[in-house]
């Protein structure tokens, strides 16, 4: 099994902040949203297409065309998890036995390799593309806290004709000091100040959890894509190694 090596949580918040780990997270995240789409929409409509087609002789090859796709599809995953993993993900995909196109759709769908990434492209879709949203969204909200004190007096809103200048981190209906509301208005520097000290402690912090979901979305891809080991792996090995009547030179 591979393991995720880059993404080390034993550091303390400022060498976590300078380090390649958590800026290899954020990337691997933010990557995902973007590259996820794509292959979701391709993986989804190349197996719905080859369902929908199945029943008819002339959608067997269609059946082949969308299991490649799905594999393609897994490949590229693959290879976004290089940089997060100890070892290499690859998968084991079965070997087609016998001639004809009714042997590759059978030996391509019955192979459990297809369907873990099925599985992950298509099933692990929407939970994880939730999951790194929610984590980016907040790590983006706490970094742009820290630089609050260059930009609070830019909002601003009228209230009963009177133009109020700050950042509402609340409820302000009737203005920054009238009555009905909550939370902190920030309409002077020392509040922008405070609020960007705390936000730049929470950044450091959350930074952990960013990485940690970095971690957990590339085990879940790992151990989908990795689609089990080859049978005769260990035979190969055993192949492969020199006997006792190799030549030394």
């Amino acid at each position: 099994m591979s393991s995720v090596s880059q993404l080390s949580l034993r550091r303390d918040p400022v060498r976590l902040l300078l380090s390649r780990g958590l800026w290899r997270s954020v990337w691997y995240l933010l990557a995902y949203l973007a590259v996820g789409w794509f292959l979701f929409a391709v993986a989804g409509c190349a197996a719905v297409t080859g369902a929908a087609l199945s029943v008819t002789l002339a959608g067997l090859p269609v059946l082949v065309a969308a299991a490649a796709t799905v594999r393609w599809c897994a490949d590229v995953e693959r290879g976004r998890l290089r940089p997060m993993v100890t070892e290499s993900v690859t998968g084991y995909y079965r070997q087609v036995t016998g001639s004809g196109i009714v042997a590759q759709v059978r030996t391509r769908w019955r192979d459990p390799a297809t369907w873990r990434d099925i599985a992950y492209l298509v099933g692990m879709f929407v939970p994880l593309v939730v999951l790194d949203c929610t984590v980016l969204a907040l790590w983006a909200v706490f970094l742009a806290g820290i630089t609050l004190p260059v930009w609070y007096w830019a909002p601003w809103q009228t209230v009963h004709g009177v133009r109020y200048h700050g950042y509402d981190l609340g409820y302000h209906p009737n203005g920054p000091h009238g009555p009905g509301a909550w939370g902190l208005y920030v309409d002077t520097l020392p509040k922008a100040l405070l609020v960007a000290a705390a936000c730049l402690i929470l950044f450091l912090l959350f930074n952990y959890v960013l990485v940690a979901t970095a971690r957990l979305h590339a085990a879940i891809a790992s151990s989908l894509l990795r689609a089990g080991d080859d049978p005769l792996r260990e035979a190969k090995e055993v192949l492969d190694r020199p006997g006792p009547l190799a030549i030394r030179g």
